[in-house]
């Protein structure tokens, strides 16, 4: 997807993730929000929509696999409450021969499931640490998960680390995942 249609996709989708109540009531909730254990607020920083930069899995000597081959696309949706959705493409995806979903070939269906991944769910974060719980996910093992990362964001890009990928990486590698906030 082009720049310009993101930006346009953000900007039709801008009301959907803005903050319903002002910045400062928020943050005020925020403060107030109960226990250290109260993993139910978004933080500001996290709400809006985020383009895919990469994702990849990382091995201890350093080197890198691009999960979705280059230039992967996404797009990442936060609303103020930490409702979510997600989705990651492989920017080049075979398509399908009989041009019928429900007529692929063995490859072809391994190819759609491998080259995606799509979810939504809550999101929310403490002490840089943001909590995901998934509803629903293209990949079923993951409905219903939930799990701990800890992320960095520096000016428009957010990255964060997933511990244990379940994409088939080995013993010691992470996943590592960074999005850049889309701006209209």
């Amino acid at each position: 997807m082009s720049r310009a249609k993101l930006l346009l996709l953000a900007a039709l989708l801008a009301p959907m993730v803005a903050s319903p109540i002002p910045a400062a009531a928020q943050d005020a909730a925020m403060k107030h929000s109960g226990s250290a254990g109260d993993h139910s607020m978004v933080p500001r920083e996290l709400i809006g929509a985020w383009t895919l930069v990469r994702c990849d899995n990382v091995y201890p000597d350093g080197h890198r696999v691009e999960l979705y081959g280059p230039h992967p696309e996404g797009m990442w949706l936060i609303d103020a409450q930490g409702d979510y959705m997600m989705q990651i493409v492989r920017a080049k995806r075979m398509p399908f021969a009989a041009n019928d979903k429900s007529k692929g070939t063995a490859d072809e269906y391994r190819a759609a499931s491998m080259d995606s991944n799509a979810h939504y769910g809550h999101v929310s974060a403490d002490a840089k640490v943001m909590h995901s719980q998934i509803l629903h996910a293209s990949f079923p093992n993951w409905d219903g998960k939930s799990g701990d990362s800890g992320y960095t964001i520096n000016g428009d890009e957010l990255t964060y680390r997933v511990a244990k990928p379940s994409s088939g990486a080995a013993e010691g590698a992470h996943g590592e995942v960074v999005w850049l906030r889309v701006r209209s």
